[in-house]
């Protein structure tokens, strides 16, 4: 295996603070590019978080952490085991028939995806105050019946769009990772403005 030796997200965050949303954008469109691969041969990751993305010396991300990932049927069959962080997980992961009526892993990869986002730009986690560390109940309760965290108003329209588009609770509505490869938050090349 290839050592990436920057650590990952997680410690960059709290070794380097908060994430600026043009650093995002390249997160975002890698792990998206890395999430795209895998869905196309269908493979769900199941447990995309800040803790298994990992820091290349250059700044590039990789995802890690295959080991509760998941060849999925063409049907999109329900995985009947709760694997991955139950923080990350999705609203259909706990309540299949509440939110989409299966399971479909590549859906909640793109939540957890989301979720990563959104705490690398506020510094924790979303549903989460500050410092909290609730229980599953808590967690549970919090992702099924509250509404999606929204980003603070100091975040752009683009970023936000971005995050609500990883968001939806129905997993049917969120997008895949190749729709949000094309979205204007990752195809943005602050550069050229």
């Amino acid at each position: 295996m290839e050592y990436v030796d920057g650590g990952t997200l997680e410690t960059a965050l709290a070794r380097g603070g908060t994430f600026s949303e043009e650093r995002l954008a390249t997160v975002a469109r890698e792990v998206l590019e890395g999430l795209a691969y895998l869905h196309a041969r269908n493979i769900a990751h199941r447990d995309i978080k800040p803790a298994n993305i990992l820091v290349t010396s250059d700044g590039r991300v990789k995802i890690a952490d295959f080991g509760v990932s998941k060849l999925m049927c063409r049907t999109l069959e329900a995985c009947n085991s709760y694997v991955g962080t139950c923080a990350y997980m999705s609203p259909e992961r706990f309540d299949p028939d509440a939110y989409g009526g299966n399971y479909n892993g590549f859906a909640a990869d793109i939540w957890s995806l989301g979720l990563t986002l959104f705490e690398l730009f506020v510094g924790h986690f979303p549903f989460l105050q500050a410092g909290q560390r609730p229980d599953w109940v808590t967690l549970m309760c919090a992702i099924c019946f509250a509404d999606p965290p929204t980003l603070p108003h100091t975040a752009s329209a683009k970023f936000r769009n971005f995050v609500d588009c990883c968001l939806k609770k129905e997993s049917a509505e969120r997008w895949s990772a190749a729709q949000l490869l094309t979205h204007p938050f990752v195809c943005h090349d602050p550069k050229t403005s």
